[in-house]
């Protein structure tokens, strides 16, 4: 994309010269509105505005009425009149609309308000789909299709590989080009991509649960020939990952050229508000994608199919697929208004002209050679730009702090259902909504407040590092809380014998003197609470003889369970389907700390994001956060996943029994799964707080006499031409 000059022989003005044009008034009344708009919120039509009217007027001088910078009512966006023509300093043209058509209707979106809330839409469908419902149905997909905990972390891994493929491309030939269209096709192949990752569905035989009544009671039909159990529809895995590929593919522009695009579009100090509330609405996102995907968790996957099983059984599957059907039809729509925007947003250019410069100055000043305006347009520049970002340290380490805070972010956001899902005994529709109910306020609450404390205090990029410290240092102490964790609830063969003492060697005995003569198979796994508080892993198992139904919340109920003893009258007892509730007394205090490490997570990314921004020259911000991402997918968001999925899966009690193949865990050992987390929690934490430390004593500003303007000059469009005026010649970054 072609950059504004500030030399004189460009904008056709010099800053030697007092800045003041006196000139006759326009020759007709279209003309005056054309000035009038072109003009502004500084109410003037000069050269440093990115709009001209098209009038025939020969140079600014020849076309202003007024003084260069007479002021005008403040942060109102003047839209496009219907009949108006915009184009920029290089004849581009300014206007909203696909192609010729522009239809003055779509004008006054043609604002920095319009752009982002249509951006918004897009990263809200992205985080609800990527991060949501992926995450909410992780557990489901891997009951469906017999999947094992590393395998669906390498299905969510999938998304960041993509990412990391495309990021070099897009970042550096998209910063160059035409931001909104590059925007536009990445979310329409989102959606595809969403579309893809729900075929499975369609594509496979009807789900076929084994039922309470199927799996039977004492001495029942107990048969389930192995061709029935086994399946090989592990191999949709691929499907899945071609789905999230195309997901990571079309999200790659939206997190690099949509954050310049909002950047280069409004003032400096209002650009970390703006991205602020486009993270924010990320964050939303997957917090929307839990509680709406929880709900249709609820759903049978097969629609109007009888079954008799309920949610809380662990052969329920929901409705996992209609999430993505709906996203992705979503994301094929909010394509088009985002592929109508322009290059550049009418009066784009006088923020730019604003900018001061707060780029990391290296000691043999080669950060000048990204002032050039023809740098980074060929591909021969690609090596040098990528040198140019190495050479900078105070980068070089924000990317690795973003790293290891992506890599707790994508393992506890694929796991963290599956955690609480654990610890307090709730099925997988409950868990899902516990983790929207944390992720709402946490996530989007501090992903906007961190954005609207940089703004409020006007932070400079050494004092954005410094929060982004504070905020990782209170989350690494708030971590400790995974030192506590609830109990299993117990199992009789899993986690204690059949009479209360304990497992001999840790290992499983499902058969005792109870339920010997029932014949019960391993593969028929439908647990059941006694009324003495103890699971047992089937009816069979717990050596239930008769079955009727509970009227008040519609649950199988099972009587004369031989192996379950009644607390208080001799003889047996009996037993509800589904998983006993965890009465887990610690459950508030987890809950609690777990709020206060998500918030402080998420309140130091925009603050690292604007400290990214800010630390390199502006030519090479798009790069620049696209060479972020490679290093924070790469180290962080790829292997997160797939790391804290293999650790659960040393955590598992009792593996999925299919003729002899290991299929998904039934049944996880809390203690270890706590223990896990905390270890992983620390060691990221602390090489976090390490990275910003040395990020923030790395950095070096430039000198005073180089950025002579203050933040606060941009408050107004008089102080910032007027105190920045004999810089800006010299300052060939801008």
């Amino acid at each position: 994309m072609a950059m504004p000059q500030n030399s004189a022989r460009e904008n056709g003005f010099c800053f030697t010269q007092p800045l003041d044009f006196s000139c006759p008034s326009p020759r007709s009344g279209e003309a005056g509105r054309t000035l009038g708009a072109a003009s502004g919120r500084d109410g003037c039509s000069t050269p440093v505005s990115n709009g001209i009217a098209s009038s025939g007027a020969a140079s600014p001088a020849d076309s202003c009425a007024e003084p260069l910078c007479t002021p005008a009512p403040a942060e109102e966006e003047t839209p496009l009149e219907e009949g108006i023509k915009y184009v920029s300093a290089e004849g581009e043209e300014l206007a909203c609309g696909w192609g010729g058509f522009t239809p003055g209707c779509l004008q006054p979106c043609n604002t920095s308000k319009g752009v982002l809330f249509f951006l918004c839409v897009a990263s809200f469908l992205q985080g609800m789909t990527v991060n949501g419902f992926i995450n909410t149905v992780i557990t489901s997909i891997e009951r469906r299709f017999d999947l094992r905990s590393y395998q669906s972390g390498l299905i969510a891994s999938s998304y960041d590989i993509a990412a990391c493929v495309c990021l070099t491309f897009v970042s550096y030939f998209g910063g160059n080009g035409h931001k909104p269209r590059w925007l536009g096709w990445g979310v329409l192949l989102m959606g595809s991509g969403s579309l893809l990752f729900a075929l499975p569905h369609f594509t496979t035989g009807p789900y076929e649960a084994r039922s309470a009544a199927e799996v039977g009671v004492c001495g029942g039909n107990q048969s389930l020939p192995c061709s029935q159990a086994a399946s090989s529809l592990s191999g949709y895995r691929f499907v899945f990952m071609l789905g999230q590929f195309l997901h990571g593919m079309g999200a790659t522009p939206l997190y690099t050229l949509g954050v310049t695009y909002l950047d280069e579009n409004v003032k400096t100090n209002y650009s970390p508000v703006y991205i602020a509330v486009f993270y924010t609405a990320a964050i939303l996102g997957p917090a929307a994608g839990y509680l709406v995907g929880g709900m249709f968790l609820n759903i049978y996957t097969e629609i109007g199919r009888e079954i008799d099983i309920a949610p809380e059984n662990t052969l329920w599957v929901g409705a996992w697929w209609i999430g993505f059907l709906g996203a992705g039809a979503a994301s094929l729509l909010i394509s088009i208004p985002i592929l109508g925007y322009p290059q550049r947003l009418p009066g784009s250019q006088r923020y730019i002209v604003m900018r001061v410069s707060e780029a990391h100055q290296l000691k043999d000043g080669s950060h000048k050679k990204a002032s050039d305006p023809d740098f980074g347009k060929t591909v021969k520049d690609l090596p040098r730009s990528v040198l140019l970002l190495l050479k900078n340290p105070t980068f070089i380490f924000l990317c690795l702090a973003g790293a290891t805070e992506a890599t707790l972010i994508a393992g506890m956001s694929t796991f963290g259902p599956k955690f609480l899902e654990s610890q307090f005994s709730l099925s997988a529709s409950e868990a899902a909504t516990f983790f929207g109910y944390l992720v709402v306020p946490a996530g989007g609450g501090g992903t906007f407040l961190g954005g609207f404390l940089v703004n409020k205090f006007k932070l400079r990029c050494s004092g954005i590092i410094k929060l982004c410290l504070l905020c990782t240092v209170s989350s690494l102490l708030a971590i400790f809380i995974f030192f506590i964790h609830c109990p299993n609830m117990p199992m009789a063969g899993v986690t204690q014998m059949y009479d209360g003492s304990a497992l001999p060697g840790g290992h499983l005995n499902l058969t005792a003197a109870c339920n010997a003569q029932c014949g019960c198979l391993q593969e028929a796994y439908s647990p059941v609470c006694g009324t003495d508080d103890i699971m047992y892993y089937s009816p069979c198992h717990a050596s239930c003889k008769k079955v009727s139904e509970n009227f008040e919340n519609g649950k199988k109920v099972y009587h004369e369970c031989g192996c379950v003893h009644k607390t208080l009258l001799p003889g047996p007892g009996s037993a509800e389907a589904g998983k006993c509730t965890s009465s887990c007394a610690k459950k508030p205090l987890l809950l609690c700390f777990m709020f206060v490490v998500i918030l402080f997570t998420f309140l130091s990314s925009i603050p690292a994001l604007t400290a990214t921004l800010r630390c390199v020259s502006d030519r090479q911000r798009s790069f620049a956060l696209g060479i972020q991402w490679i290093v924070v997918r790469t180290l962080g968001g790829i292997p997160g996943p797939i790391a804290f999925g293999s650790m659960i899966d040393k955590s598992c009690l009792l593996w999925q029994d299919q003729c002899g193949e290991q299929g998904s865990c039934y049944v996880y050992q809390n203690s270890a799964m706590s223990r896990y987390t905390l270890v992983a929690g620390l060691v990221y934490k602390v090489l976090g707080t390490t990275f910003f430390i040395v990020a923030c004593l790395l950095y070096k500003p430039p000198p005073p006499e180089s950025a002579p303007g203050s933040s606060d000059a941009s408050e107004n469009g008089t102080s910032d031409l007027q105190e920045q005026k004999p810089s800006l010649p010299a300052e060939e970054d801008i």
